[in-house]
């Protein structure tokens, strides 16, 4: 079916360019807050200065970010009216209330805090950010509260062919969110904090505005650090979690056709999906139970048990997964936050040295690795929603079910074609201007090359 076809190219093409930005909102606004916070209490005029720097680009990712996601409501309703029509009692109230709730407080006080510089007592102005920063972490919330829905659906009853909300509490308290939520949040955090380090490795690199990027890299590195190893816990907890509530896409992430007890990791495999086995695999034993219950000598049910169980619940069906993809997908998400460890680890080493500046090899390394929290982000939520099909909601509606019917193909390959050139002609803009302002930095900053920081400094010194 050409339309089904083309209507999820065009959703997912949607969803990419706006998970580009959502992500990096996240963290920057606390990373924005704290450091205007730190102004407010120490009266350092540098820290206004990053808090302006920072916020200046902020704003550009914080505008895609908009643009791109209004954008996305619009397909419940153009290519996406079934699923609307059966799932709107339920995923209109999450969204709903992400715009009365966070999205009018995040307009509302970040235009306070743009026009607000030297008006407002000092406090209030840092109320503002902070504000904006708690409600971009609630939009984000909401937003995960309707698609865990889809996930694991909780509190509704069916009626009249409708999916129907019969228990908020149950809906906002879904086990799914609580792993979900941490991860994603988790994500945004590392993804600016790669995006300050990366930003002030140009710059130290290039010996300009020295002190004031070197503050910039030993906040980004600690929060950088800290926030990647917690990301890591989160993942391992929502690993296991799914596990439990969708085999099916763990099965499918590790191309595991058969159950298995103990169940290897596979590193690497060449799948025949039409065959349902691989190939050839590069395996680590036991480790896949031991990652999903914590025991090396527990079963993995395999794809082609729970594909049965599936067909005996639902009727006859294909509930596979595209295999190849999530498989390949999951590894190169793995392999992004490997890689974002093993540079945070060596750059933050290096600094408690006092070395990293006389070692632009390392520099450049950190510089280089700014597109892995991206490439991470945008391969682990294809791993979330590829993983769950062919359900658009999980044991109750397939994606082919939720296509608006009286839309055509040609209809679709225009506004897809014409989404898609808009958002390039977009993305083109704010790379243009992100790399603008970095280039320039703290304009109220002078350029003055300074000495290296002491063999030994603390990362606060």
């Amino acid at each position: 079916m050409e339309e089904l076809l083309l209507s999820r190219w065009q959703f997912g093409i949607t969803t990419v360019y706006h998970f580009l930005f959502v992500p990096l909102t996240i963290g920057l606004s606390l990373i924005i807050a704290i450091l205007e916070t730190i102004y407010v209490r120490t009266g350092n005029e540098m820290y206004k200065q990053q808090t302006k720097f920072w916020g200046k680009l902020f704003l550009i990712n914080f505008a895609m970010g908009v643009v791109t996601g209004i954008v996305q409501e619009f397909h419940f309703g153009m290519n996406w009216s079934e699923y609307s029509r059966f799932m709107g009692d339920i995923f209109g109230a999450p969204l709903a209330l992400e715009a009365l709730t966070a999205f009018y407080l995040e307009s509302i006080f970040l235009g306070l805090w743009i026009f607000g510089w030297d008006r407002i007592p000092k406090v209030l102005h840092a109320a503002s950010i902070w504000i904006v920063a708690l409600a971009t972490n609630l939009s984000a919330f909401w937003i995960l509260v309707a698609n865990s829905f889809m996930q694991n659906p909780v509190g509704y009853a069916l009626r009249n062919g409708r999916a129907e909300m019969t228990d908020f509490i149950a809906l906002i308290t879904n086990p799914y969110v609580f792993y979900q939520f941490p991860h994603t949040v988790l994500s945004g955090l590392v993804t600016a904090g790669f995006f300050v380090l990366a930003i002030s490795a140009y710059h130290l690199i290039r010996k300009t505005h020295v002190d004031f990027f070197r503050a910039s890299f030993k906040l980004g590195l600690v929060w950088t650090t800290i926030s990647l190893f917690l990301l890591m816990g989160s993942g391992h907890a929502q690993t296991q979690f799914i596990a439990k509530a969708q085999p099916m896409k763990l099965a499918a992430a590790e191309a595991l056709w058969e159950t298995a007890n103990p169940a290897p990791f596979a590193v690497a495999a060449l799948i025949d999906e039409e065959n349902k086995t691989n190939s050839f695999e590069i395996k680590i034993p036991a480790m896949l139970s031991l990652m999903a219950n914590n025991d090396p000598n527990t079963p993995i049910r395999g794809i082609n048990d729970i594909e049965k169980e599936y067909i005996a619940k639902y009727g006859p069906g294909n509930y596979v997964p595209a295999v190849t993809p999530v498989f390949w997908s999951f590894r190169i998400m793995v392999a992004a936050g490997s890689a974002m460890m093993l540079i945070v680890l060596a750059a933050g080493f290096l600094w408690w040295r006092g070395q990293l500046e006389a070692k632009p090899c390392v520099l450049k390394a950190v510089l280089w690795s700014l597109p892995l929290p991206y490439i991470a982000n945008s391969t682990g939520w294809f791993v979330t929603e590829g993983g769950r099909q062919p359900w658009i909601v999980v044991g109750l509606q397939r994606v082919e079910e939720a296509v608006s019917p009286s839309v055509g193909a040609g209809s679709i390959w225009i506004s897809l074609i014409g989404f898609t050139v808009v958002y390039a002609l977009l993305a083109i803009a704010a790379i243009y201007l992100v790399q603008k302002f970095v280039r320039q930095g703290p304009v109220d900053t002078p350029v003055t090359p300074t000495k290296p920081a002491a063999k030994g400094a603390t990362l606060w010194s």
